[in-house]
Parts: structure tokens; sequence; C-alpha cells
């Protein structure tokens, strides 16, 4: 489940990618897929050898195309271990929301970032963080979690004053939002209860088949309901600039 759109945010082989807090991975994957040379970075160990091991998996599947290179690395989003202008493109997905000193990690991004690359950043959006956070107190309490709730403007306001130009925007994932919601409402970990495990089952169902009529809906509900805002800015400082690929668009309904 992707949440950065690749069709904005557009990605060559050989290209130098970071996917900064990767998580699980999801979009390392995608990267590699598409034949960049990924570095998956993130602070815990467990999730880093998971993502390890898929990269293994992908190269003996032959998902891979030539070229393409990935890694794993461990570190602190405040000191990323990469010198200056070292990546043509930075993916940051729902982690900015984790970090107290988010504007520390933003100046990270910029300074490892070449000019004229590109930065996706994807956090929760407003509305829908709002509503979980009123519903469970557990769900913004537990250690690690999300300390700040941002607007698309402060997000944006935030990564301009330290010098990246603002690209396009979009939401995406308004299927999940209402999950979330009853996720918060019956308690966070009761991944058994009835309403919760059944429209779990239905977002199983939609990832696998990707149906028509799912994809109108959550293609009517992102710009309402959805659960990521996702933005797209460049390091400005060359004429790559001016064929970045990234569109000032937003959702479109």
């Amino acid at each position: 489940m992707l949440t950065v759109d690749f069709q904005r945010f557009r990605v060559t082989p050989g290209e130098r990618v970071m996917d900064m807090g990767c998580g699980a991975g999801r979009h390392a994957f995608e990267l590699y897929r598409r034949g960049a040379d990924v570095v998956a970075f993130d602070m815990d160990a467990d999730e880093l050898a998971g993502v390890e091991t898929m990269f293994g998996a992908m190269r003996l599947e032959g998902e891979v195309p030539e070229g393409g290179n990935a890694t794993t690395v461990q570190g602190d989003a405040l000191d990323l271990p990469f010198p200056d202008g070292h990546f043509d493109k930075i993916i940051a997905s729902e982690v900015l929301e984790h970090i107290p000193d988010d504007m520390r990690a933003m100046r990270e991004l910029l300074r490892v970032l070449r000019p004229g690359g590109q930065l996706a950043v994807t956090v929760p959006a407003w509305l829908p963080e709002r509503l979980c956070w009123a519903l469970s107190e557990d769900y913004h309490t537990a250690p690690g979690g999300h300390v700040r709730i941002y607007t698309r403007a402060e997000l944006e306001a935030k990564l301009k004053s330290i010098g990246f130009r603002v690209g396009g925007h979009h939401h995406a994932h308004g299927l999940h939002a209402p999950y979330w919601w009853i996720k918060c409402a019956v308690g966070v970990d009761n991944d058994k209860h009835p309403l919760a495990k059944a429209y779990h089952q239905v977002l199983v169902w939609d990832i696998m088949k990707r149906p028509l009529a799912t994809r109108v809906a959550e293609r009517v509900m992102n710009p309402l309901i959805g659960k990521s805002v996702v933005v797209y800015f460049t390091k400005p400082g060359s004429a790559a600039e001016s064929t970045a690929p990234v569109q000032e668009t937003a959702d479109a309904v």
C-alpha cells in the first residue's frame, strides 16, 4: 500500500534514493522495483532486518531491474550518516510526526539532498488524525507514537522556511481513516473486535483485488478524509528544478 504517488514523484533507474524512516519498507521495495539505488533508513534494527530479507527475496525472484541496488542503514534522523547532497530523491513517509525536533530532521533532509533533488513527505492528515486523538488517548501517548498533528500549511511552511520549494500535494487512503476511527473507539490494540476485524478484511480485500468500486470511492473520499496528506518539495539550486516531474496539482475528484 503506497502513499507516495510515483506518477508524480518519478524515479528512474540508477537514481540514489533514501526512504527515511522506512519502517517495514513498503516504499523502499517500490523504489527497488524501479531500479533505484535505494537506502532504507530507520532507527529500528528489527524492522531493517525484515527489509533486508525482503530485498534479498526480490533479487532472487528477479523483481529488480539490472543495476538496481538496495541497502539498509540504521541511524538517527537528526544526524543522518551521509554527506551533503548525497541523494537525488528522498521519501519521508509517516515519520516526521514521530520526531519531537522535526525542524532538525527537516534540515538534515535538506542537507543530504542534492540541489535540484526532490523530497516527498507524507504525514497523517489533520482531520482524520484529530478524530483519532479525540477517540483514544492510547493512540497518541504510546512510546514512539505521534507527538504532533500537522496541518498541510504548517508542514509546507516549516519546509519552506529552511529552503525547500513546495510542489504539488494530494491526500491518500480515504478508505483507511474509518478503520482507524473504529480502532480508536474500540481499543487500538483490540484487533479481535468484530467491527474492527470486519473492516480490516474489507481493506485487505481492497488491497489485493483493487476493484473499480472501491477505487472510485477512495478517489472521492481522499480529499475529504484521506488518512495521509502527501506534499512534494524540491531543493533549489540547479537547472534540474525546471524539469522536475512533480505536478502542481491536488486531489482529483
